[in-house]
């Protein structure tokens, strides 16, 4: 069955804004939580990016606890998709923390 968030994250009301992430048990550093963006190539030639659920639900901070680490493609992705980032935890997340990520894409 699909799950679009690992089982150690749920969704819920966050005291940053909105909708956040939030650690269902305890998060090790360095854990590769999954892609949260994909940079697709578009037909007028102008890439774009989406976010996945991971990407979509994460708060901004200034003293974030993961990161988007861009990951390598080889060629043998779908063509569409030119790069994509994937969310590592900068240090162990307690249960109940929000997870957060300094934004780099948007104007904040």
């Amino acid at each position: 069955m699909y799950n679009p968030l690992p089982d150690s994250l749920t969704i819920k009301p966050s005291g940053i804004n909105g909708l956040g992430l939030f650690a269902q048990k305890g998060i090790a550093q360095g854990t590769n939580l999954g892609i949260s963006h994909l940079e697709m190539a578009m037909l007028d030639n102008k890439n774009s990016i989406h976010r996945t659920p991971l990407g979509g639900f994460i708060n901004h901070s200034n003293e974030a606890n993961t990161v988007k680490v861009e990951l390598r493609t080889n060629g043998q992705d779908a063509s569409c998709v030119t790069k994509k980032w994937s969310l590592v935890t900068l240090k162990d997340i307690k249960k109940g923390e929000e997870l957060t990520v300094r934004y780099t894409f948007y104007n904040i």
